[in-house]
């Protein structure tokens, strides 16, 4: 064994029978390499990871391999869910060398940390050559690549500074509409999303997207929006048998997957089709909902209330060997066993066919026309076929069962269970399920115990009852927006001050006054070898965006005016360098919400609570809302209670209306423009 049977990182512990002689990431490590003066090789990556498998089977798991790599490098394995830090860092210097990224990520370093050769997958060969001519480099002319270094870490120094021209956009209304409109020449209006493969899902892009067509009328993004939703949630990415979405489509048509299920996407998209659900009352999206989160709660929930990370790409084959899919693909011979006299309708419905083939005889289940249609051509009544689709999913699922199942990563993240944490709470919104509350409550009172410390600040890991690694901005933006949203539903104000408390500590110990964002990392952890700023969205929005957004938020409920400057400082800044709004869309929903759009509900008087569960399901997403039942100290509540009355008070840019006591009255108010 190397040291990595020391960790509870899943990923890190699937290496540590390796013949290599991987560390982990840790000041002991690092020291170790500049004590001997010798190269770091370090190798990012995660649990569900096909190609970090794949690398490892072909290279790590080989002696001639690990040979050339013990006997000149220090060898830092690093779990990239564990520690984004790093892997931020470093994807920088991979991008800035060969214009992409990706994991697994590799990368040769000085012992000073500082890169000079970088890489995702590689083969056996090209690895062990390059290593080798990297060593002799090093030993015959170690100028040349300190130099290297140097230039290099120059470069990610300046990628990672958030230009400030000092120019605010004036018209910010027609900066969206440009956005917008560049924006839709890459949709695709066959299948939904980008028009290029491989297609990730993306959900906050359609979340702006969704709030940018509802509050402009345009029924066209909002077609799109909907096409996107309905050919995700037809199969191939969205696991139709039992739930859940994989992280990606490998083709135009959202078929194959890279069949790894991430807690970070199905808690996003749980978000995203319960908001659209509330818009368009489709069947199919609450059909989604309710299949993901049976899944989450049955696989990925824990008995303390949390929530695992990801179950692999892999499992194994009939022939005992890890393939990507096995759990996933069927034959035709196993389906007609299965399904009988039913084959031939089953087949229709999920295309047994050339457009649902995936490679050697295995198909992927995915629709690609309605069940109104397909029940018509068939003198079936819609009703009709629905049953008989859920009774075949029943029969797949149990047959499925019997299948060795991927491999699960049991590693508790706090940023990943406050997405989830808010997955539920939107599912509770839009479709009234009492148990949704109580889950998000459960993980939440499982964050206060586990994952927040009597210091103040949040961890980041928690795995056998242990948590070792200090919160990144990502834990304190989500737990924080999660508690928002925890307040939203129950009126509870505890939920606001919790957030607020978090909030205070972020500022505290993460903003950067001269930078005006937020670092990703803590003034209390070890520096790395360049500050990284997160601000833009990927498949997880950006810290800072996230944190803005809660600034905002907690600025209206606080009446608070220095929250309300940074939040508004951050924006400015940001919108001149857009460039691609996919990259920004968690900005650019920011300012649709500082915008004269959005307005502000408060709810105060002995029926407040059970009214707000009518206001849950209407989808407004331009207005916050605040509520309580009895008198408040909160700011943005204080002496509008009055006893037997329930009042209504629609406000917008600071003023606020009449209180009403009709609901309807104020719904109305709320949708004026």
């Amino acid at each position: 064994m190397n040291e990595l049977h020391l960790e509870t990182s899943p990923y890190l512990l699937q290496h540590a029978n390796n013949p290599v002689f991987w560390k982990a990431w840790n000041s002991t490590s690092l020291a170790e390499a500049k004590k001997k003066n010798q190269l770091i090789i370090i190798s990012i990556g995660y649990s569900a990871c096909h190609w970090c498998h794949v690398m490892e089977h072909e290279s790590f798991e080989n002696e001639a391999v690990a040979a050339v790599m013990n006997a000149h490098f220090v060898n830092i394995k690093v779990d990239r869910e564990e520690r984004p830090d790093v892997d931020a860092v470093y994807m920088k210097a991979v991008q800035i060398m060969t214009g992409h990224g990706g994991w697994p990520l590799n990368i040769v370093a000085l012992p000073d940390g500082r890169p000079v050769w970088g890489g995702t997958y590689f083969r056996k060969d090209e690895w062990t050559d390059t290593l080798e001519q990297l060593q002799k480099m090093y030993r015959l002319a170690p100028e040349k690549m300190v130099d290297y270094a140097k230039k290099l870490h120059q470069g990610i120094e300046a990628i990672s500074i958030i230009q400030n021209d000092g120019s605010e956009n004036s018209n910010q209304k027609l900066l969206l509409e440009n956005l917008v409109a560049k924006w839709k020449k890459s949709f695709d209006w066959e299948f939904g999303g980008m028009a290029r493969a491989p297609k990730f899902m993306m959900p906050n892009n359609y979340q702006f997207l969704l709030r940018y067509a509802h509050q402009n009328q345009d029924a066209e993004l909002l077609e799109f929006v909907n096409l996107t939703l309905t050919k995700m949630g037809y199969g191939g990415i969205f696991d139709t048998v039992d739930g859940g979405f994989s992280r990606y489509s490998v083709d135009l048509k959202w078929h194959v997957p890279h069949f790894e299920k991430m807690l970070y996407d199905n808690g996003q998209l749980i978000s995203l089709y319960s908001d659209t659900y509330k818009l368009t009352q489709n069947p199919l999206y609450k059909e989604i909902i309710e299949k993901s989160l049976d899944f989450i709660k049955k696989e990925w929930k824990t008995a303390e209330g949390g929530f695992f990370s990801a179950l692999d790409a892999d499992s194994l084959n009939d022939k005992n060997h890890l393939e990507e899919g096995a759990f996933y693909a069927w034959k035709i011979p196993q389906l007609k066993t299965i399904l009988k006299d039913d084959f031939d309708l089953f087949r229709q419905v999920f295309n047994i066919n050339s457009f649902g083939f995936w490679e050697e005889e295995n198909y992927v289940l995915i629709q690609n026309q309605s069940l109104e249609a397909i029940a018509k051509l068939n003198q079936l009544t819609t009703a009709e076929l629905k049953n008989k689709k859920k009774i075949w999913e029943r029969l797949l699922y149990t047959e499925r069962e019997k299948r060795p199942k991927p491999r699960l990563d049991d590693k508790c993240l706090t940023s990943w269970n406050a997405i989830m944490l808010k997955g539920y709470i939107d599912a509770y919104k839009a479709l009234g399920n009492p148990e949704y509350l109580d889950i998000a409550l459960e993980n939440a009172t499982f964050i206060i115990k586990k994952l927040w410390s009597n210091e103040g600040n949040l961890f980041h890991n928690f795995k056998n009852g242990k948590s070792t690694i200090n919160g990144y901005l990502e834990d304190y933006c989500f737990v924080i927006a999660a508690f928002i949203s925890l307040y939203e539903v129950t009126f509870e104000e505890k939920w606001l001050h919790d957030a607020k408390q978090l909030t205070d500590y972020a500022l505290e110990h993460f903003y950067d006054e001269q930078q005006a964002f937020f670092r990703f990392t803590s003034d209390k952890d070890e520096a790395l070898i360049s500050v990284h700023f997160e601000t833009e969205d990927n498949v997880i929005p950006a810290s800072n965006s996230v944190m803005a957004k809660n600034l905002y938020q907690l600025s209206i409920y606080f009446d608070n005016s220095y929250y309300e400057k940074v939040a508004k400082q951050m924006l400015t800044i940001l919108l001149p360098n857009i460039d691609y709004p996919s990259a920004y869309s968690n900005w650019l929903d920011l300012a649709l919400t500082m915008s004269e759009q959005n307005k502000e509900l408060a709810i105060c008087g002995p029926n407040a609570k059970e009214t707000n569960k009518i206001s849950m399901g209407l989808y407004f997403p331009n207005v916050i809302i605040a509520g309580t039942e009895k008198p408040s100290h909160l700011p943005f509540l204080k002496d509008r209670f009055v006893e037997d009355k329930t009042l209504f008070y629609v406000c917008q840019n600071k003023t606020c209306q009449l209180p009403t006591e009709d609901f309807q009255e104020a719904v109305t108010q709320l949708f004026l423009k």
